[in-house]
């Protein structure tokens, strides 16, 4: 940390000499204190005073940390410390269920991060960050929305004084709009980067030209065992922790069957011996609820049927994860594939494929089709059991057909429109798509397309964003259909034109 040479201010026509050293203020009065004592503005000294102070109170919090010895990532605690302590970012990689998502903040805690600026901890998805914050909050002790809060979509619960905020990784993308520096963090969380979402790729290429002007700024990039390479060499070499193993041993059994899903389902709930619960996959909420109505009514009273998706109320999601008197069978789209730990599994039942967003070249409209899962998914999903016993994983497909499916989920920014993807990053201030710092960057001819496509929609004029344009990037749809929306409001048939965007959906 760079230690600023003494400035002097005046106040009230005297001289006052005032060293400043970054480390000892909060990371958010950084920025402020900075302008100030190059203005010779008076209220610097207060300022200092106040922010050294309120730094020491939260330096004197003392949280009672402790890491379950049955985590593998418990093993490496010291290690992963001692390389955060020594790099600004760190790439923490381990199979799903082994600790990641829920000790790494507390063990930011422990190291003493937190005190200067929040623990930021981002999710992809917002279920998943409402029940990491409950799950950290409840392991050291303390109540949600104080020490420890969430954020997502029409909810913030986070205090000023906060030491840790999860959010979805959107969330913390929308806050680069007032904050471009992200001054209120002193450490950065980006939990499941393999997922390779649009606002994962977008983040990690802002805070990599973001960190050489933040070197107080700590990154942790939290992977599946997933091409973890690529993440530490986008960020020059960073040291990368293999968290290894998990609690215990997954069995995986492929049974291919001629019965329909619902029928193989059925067949395998019915003869599992034991307590454990079963977390079945689905493709989306329609299948869920005509699986659940089946399963329902031919399993009657002896097993308990819950769904679990992202639309899902607060309410009936907390069932989930509220233990009952009966065995459970829980629906899930992909939503639990990942950070997501749903108590008591021990047999997961994965029929193999999943709904997922491609941009039709043809059609010129973003579609979600059903196809199969990665190899990389796949195994994801057999490791959310095996957490509290050995577990097993029915495949509803045969191995060879498992062994010829993609190694790896195509990463979003290949599989969108990229004129969504340009307009975002217009919108964001992001920069220009071909100085990106992309993991992988889009190809150079579907850039052209996709500037094409939006000068013809009047999103931009002489390269800037038009007022349509603006207008555009806050609707979460194809732009052809936000344009239609926007005009449509122009000319008083919103209603109308929402019926047909709606069908196009």
């Amino acid at each position: 940390m760079q230690v600023l040479e003494p400035h002097y201010l005046h106040v009230s026509d005297e001289i006052v000499a005032t060293r400043f050293n970054p480390e000892m203020v909060l990371c958010r009065d950084v920025g402020r204190l900075k302008r100030l004592i190059s203005r010779r503005d008076k209220t610097a000294e207060t300022l200092l005073q106040a922010s050294s102070e309120a730094l020491a109170a939260r330096r004197a919090h003392d949280f009672k940390i402790e890491f379950p010895a049955d985590l593998p990532i418990t093993q490496a605690v010291d290690e992963i410390q001692r390389q955060l302590n020594s790099n600004q970012v760190l790439v923490v990689a381990g199979e799903t269920g082994s600790g990641k998502t829920t000790q790494l903040p507390k063990l930011c805690l422990a190291a003493g991060y937190g005190r200067r600026g929040m623990i930021g901890h981002t999710q992809p998805r917002r279920l998943a960050a409402r029940t990491v914050a409950q799950r950290i909050a409840d392991e050291i002790g303390v109540q949600l929305g104080a020490e420890v809060g969430y954020a997502v979509r029409f909810t913030d619960q986070v205090h000023e004084d906060s030491y840790l905020k999860v959010q979805t990784d959107g969330l913390l993308l929308n806050e680069i709009r007032r904050d471009r520096m992200l001054s209120r963090y002193e450490v950065l969380i980006i939990d499941e980067a393999h997922e390779r979402s649009l606002n994962i790729d977008f983040l990690l290429g802002y805070l990599k030209n973001l960190l050489p002007r933040r070197p107080d700024l700590k990154l942790i990039i939290t992977s599946a065992t997933i091409d973890v390479e690529s993440f530490s060499q986008h960020f020059g070499q960073a040291p990368i922790v293999e968290v290894s193993g998990r609690t215990y041993p997954v069995e995986v059994e492929y049974v291919p069957s001629d019965l329909s899903m619902e029928e193989q389902v059925l067949e395998i709930v019915s003869g599992l011996p034991g307590h454990l619960d079963v977390l079945l996959f689905q493709t989306g909420e329609r299948e869920i609820f005509e699986t659940s109505r089946y399963l329902r009514k031919e399993l009657g009273e002896r097993w308990e049927v819950l769904p679990l998706y992202a639309r899902l109320s607060a309410t009936d999601q907390q069932r989930v994860f509220a233990r009952g008197g009966r065995r459970r069978v829980v629906l899930a789209t992909n939503v639990a594939e990942t950070s997501l730990t749903v108590p008591n599994i021990g047999y997961v039942i994965d029929p193999g494929f999943v709904r997922i967003n491609r941009y039709s070249y043809r059609s010129k409209l973003q579609r979600l089709p059903i196809e199969p899962v990665s190899q990389a998914s796949a195994n994801q999903r057999m490791g959310r059991c095996g957490r509290i016993a050995p577990g097993r994983c029915y495949r509803l497909y045969d191995e060879a057909d498992f062994r010829g499916r993609p190694e790896f989920t195509d990463p979003e920014i290949r599989r969108v429109n990229l004129a969504s993807v340009v307009l975002s990053m217009e919108a964001f201030g992001l920069g220009d798509i071909n100085r990106f710092p992309f993991l992988q960057p889009p190809e150079p001819s579907a850039i052209s397309d996709a500037l094409r496509l939006l000068d013809e929609l009047g999103a931009f004029t002489e390269g800037k964003l038009t007022q349509a344009g603006r207008q555009m990037a806050r609707l979460p749809v194809d732009p052809r259909l936000a344009r239609m929306l926007v005009a449509a409001n122009e000319f008083r048939c919103l209603s109308e034109v929402l019926l047909i965007v709606t069908c196009d959906q």
